[in-house]
């Protein structure tokens, strides 16, 4: 960041500004005029250098702002300036696009970076900017109108979550850094708008969200069907339960493309350590693959476009997101990972399996309730590599929440075993009392492959025939899109031949552990692969 020793306050800046022409550019508030008032003439030969400067491409304005106001101080309206080289890449995912814009909006413009560099890209484009703070504006329009963009732009001091956008005649680029303010600096006001307008999408949210997840719903509030995007902000988002309302937008609403997390040990922002994340969308789309990546430099070569492309229902079933921008191990060409093609589930826990595994105090259930189960790691492996046969297998109880369903035999019969259940203390367990209804084990329906987690083995891979339910000795292998007959059983061989040991988790005494997502790293053939198999 360069220093310029002759704007050594606020009051020369906003005076240097008023110099470079920023009364040209449309859109001037009370605020700005009352900014305005208080400022010097500024020789014309010191402005002549500074235009100079600024059409180079630098940004002696910005640079001298983040020198007078400390992190600390700019932090109370979350303003963090974006390095032009991260501007640069992001503009350039947006023309790469090929939508041509007629509108360009960054609602955080600070001294408009990215206006500036969009403006190149988009030559027809009305450059439009907001941002909350006075003399951020001012230094906003002071940039513009040396660039000669005067005349396509307009810049609004104002909130970006009220300020009215009116509807274009084509696509709008919607780019740039939301503020990053914590829930404790937001007003109760703020946080009713929020819940406010997250509830008209349907959508339910966290009083601790910060300022970048409110600038994600305004902007799927104004945008319309084929408008497009990028942000960066703070990766909290993707893991965190505010967060939920960003995720559920990006895979919905804003018709998320991709993400890519950038490192903290890139230092992409001077004065903020922490994880960065590039989100992409283009509203009204629902892709069936979204690319997620992580870098250690923006400018890594194909950080905004190459990466994983991984299945949206694999997201759609994950609370955490930045795992999935990690790759584990290199996947070979042709391969995908195994959560691509499937979700992978633990089996349910009964809470009591003495109580829920049939016997004799269950002699006289109705058949409807008695479900055959894979309930010991060891019955899936004595099967080899299908399970037809269920009759060596134990049945478990899954009674409907709505005991309305049973006439009047069954419903004594279940009457009595319920009587028993409570008396073994089965509906005073952690896990009954979380149930709808705790009588309800609620069994997983079948899985078409089933596999082992936990042994001093590799896992065993099962085609499940039988049709045959699984408790949490077991994982439940489910498609993400239908597949044939066949593709299953090859999928199932090749796992069986393939996974070792090593991939999973070894704790000591030899035992290897597969948790859901480690078994949805495991490496295996392109659905195309496993047709071309013999």
């Amino acid at each position: 960041m360069a220093i310029y020793l002759e704007l050594r306050t606020e009051y020369h800046l906003k005076s240097l500004a008023l110099a470079l022409g920023a009364r040209s550019v449309a859109g001037w508030s009370p605020a700005e005029e009352a900014l305005a008032k208080n400022t010097a003439a500024f020789s014309e030969k010191d402005a002549a250098n500074y235009r100079k400067i600024i059409e180079k491409g630098e940004d002696p304005l910005g640079d001298t702002f983040c020198y007078l106001r400390t992190p600390e101080k700019r932090r109370e309206l979350g303003a963090t300036y974006t390095p032009r080289y991260v501007s640069q890449t992001m503009v350039k995912w947006a023309f790469d696009q090929k939508f041509d814009p007629v509108r360009v909006v960054d609602p955080g413009v600070g001294s408009a970076n990215f206006l500036r560099l969009a403006a190149k890209k988009f030559p027809n484009a009305e450059l439009v900017g907001v941002d909350i703070d006075p003399l951020a504006t001012l230094m906003a329009r002071a940039n513009l109108a040396v660039a000669g963009l005067a005349d396509r732009s307009k810049v609004i001091c104002g909130d970006y979550r009220t300020v009215r956008l009116p509807k274009a005649k084509g696509k709008t680029l919607f780019i740039g850094n939301p503020p990053y303010v914590r829930h404790h600096q937001l007003s109760t006001e703020a946080k009713t708008w929020l819940t406010e307008e997250a509830g008209k999408l349907g959508l339910s949210c966290s009083q601790l969200a910060g300022l970048h997840v409110y600038f994600f719903l305004a902007t799927a509030l104004k945008a319309r069907k084929e408008d497009f995007g990028t942000f960066i902000t703070s990766a909290e988002w993707l893991d965190v339960n505010y967060g939920k309302l960003v995720r559920e937008l990006f895979l919905n609403q804003l018709g998320g493309q991709g993400i890519t997390v950038i490192e903290p040990t890139s230092s992409t922002f001077e004065d903020a350590a922490t994880t960065s994340a590039i989100a992409q969308f283009i509203i009204g789309s629902k892709p069936t693959k979204i690319r997620m990546k992580r870098v250690k430099y923006i400018d890594q070569k194909g950080a905004l476009t190459a990466g994983q492309m991984l299945h949206r229902n694999r997201l759609e079933t994950e609370n955490r997101w930045s795992p999935l921008t990690r790759k584990i191990v290199d996947i070979p060409k042709g391969y995908v990972e195994l959560g691509e093609l499937c979700r992978v589930h633990r089996g349910q826990v009964t809470g009591a399996n003495r109580v829920w595994i049939a016997g004799m105090h269950s002699a006289d259930l109705p058949e409807s309730v008695l479900f055959p189960t894979v309930t010991r790691a060891k019955e899936l492996f004595a099967a080899g590599a299908v399970l037809a046969d269920v009759s060596l297998l134990r049945r478990v109880i899954d009674i409907p929440a709505d005991l309305s369903v049973f006439d009047k035999e069954d419903r004594k019969a279940i009457d009595r075993f319920m009587k028993v259940a409570k008396s073994a203390g089965a509906n005073d367990g952690y896990v009954a009392k979380n149930r709808r209804a705790w009588w309800s084990v609620g069994l997983r329906t079948p899985a078409p492959i089933l596999a082992t987690y936990m042994a001093r083995r590799a896992p065993a891979f099962v085609r499940n025939l039988a049709d045959a339910r699984h408790i949490n000795i077991a994982h439940g292998l489910y498609p993400r899109d239908p597949m044939s007959t066949e593709l299953l059983n090859r999928l199932a061989n090749f796992l069986s031949t393939a996974v070792s040991m090593h991939q999973g988790r070894t704790y000591a005494g030899g035992l290897t552990k597969f948790e859901p997502r480690e078994m949805e790293r495991i490496p295996v053939p392109s659905p195309e692969m496993l047709e071309s198999m013999a």
